[in-house]
């Protein structure tokens, strides 16, 4: 049967199960918490905002089902890597994976690389979370909540093979650049949690934050540039091109990826 014959009824069955859902129940029993940290942490500036959207079925069919083995809130507990995943292999934390994609494509090219995923946006876990299942990438788990409180709390010094930060909200009004995620206080707790030699690569399509991540990185003492001229670098091709950067890209926007490396002091 055709995808639009079956609209109706995947709409019907939706609705119905959120007049079900009685009023301070969760909306997924079973899948990311609402706030997993809580207010067990000092309250801060943040550089993420969460985004409420429409939850497709088979997003919520993903939540529900994959949650508990593949899902990560992020309550501030310590984590063992090794048991999360299964295994000893390296592992390369991604913040920010937006639908999740790119995030899956790049797990299927190495599998032999362990990706622990972070966001705070629901339809974006559900369906990172449905492409691993269908692909059959037993590589990736989705962690839901605050990166800092996941870096800080949650991991150990120097577990982590790289850090990936793709396209992260640029803040781009002057009095929110605070908020900006690339800053040299992050950069600090980052550096403590990778082995050297570990890549922070980032990339944006935001030239004005483009040159602040190039200068903080560049300023910090725990990185430095795999680019001998100290510049950005071309986009690697292991980084696919996502459609939100190709939408960018027929705009006029430039992007701009950086690769540093962690050094050891």
């Amino acid at each position: 049967m055709s995808e639009s014959a079956n609209a109706p009824e995947s709409r019907t069955s939706g609705a119905s199960l959120r007049r079900a859902r009685a009023k301070g129940e969760p909306r997924f029993p079973d899948g990311p918490q609402a706030d997993p940290a809580g207010a067990h942490f000092e309250r801060r500036i943040r550089s993420f905002q969460p985004r409420r959207s429409r939850v497709t079925a088979g997003q919520a069919d993903a939540l529900q089902r994959l949650w508990p083995t593949w899902g990560l809130d992020i309550d501030g507990r310590t984590l063992d890597l090794d048991e999360l995943f299964g295994n000893d292999n390296p592992v390369v934390l991604e913040i920010g994976f937006g639908m999740g994609e790119a995030t899956a494509e790049m797990a299927a090219a190495d599998p032999g690389t362990n990706v622990l995923a972070v966001d705070v946006h629901t339809p974006g876990q559900g369906n990172l979370l449905n492409l691993a299942d269908r692909n059959g990438l037993s590589n990736i788990r989705v962690a839901n909540g605050d990166a800092i409180i996941l870096l800080r709390e949650m991991l150990a010094p120097a577990t982590l093979n790289g850090l990936r930060v793709y396209f992260p909200d640029p803040w781009p009004k002057k009095r929110h650049h605070k908020r900006r995620l690339i800053q040299p206080e992050f950069l600090t707790l980052v550096a403590s949690r990778l082995r050297p030699g570990a890549i922070v690569h980032c990339a944006t399509d935001w030239e004005p934050y483009a040159e602040q991540m190039l200068d903080v990185l560049t300023a910090h003492p725990g990185f430095e540039n795999t680019r001998p001229d100290g510049g950005f670098a071309p986009r690697p091709g292991f980084r696919p091109l996502t459609r939100f950067e190709a939408q960018g890209l027929d705009k006029g926007h430039v992007v701009n990826d950086l690769l540093f490396r962690r050094v050891d002091q």
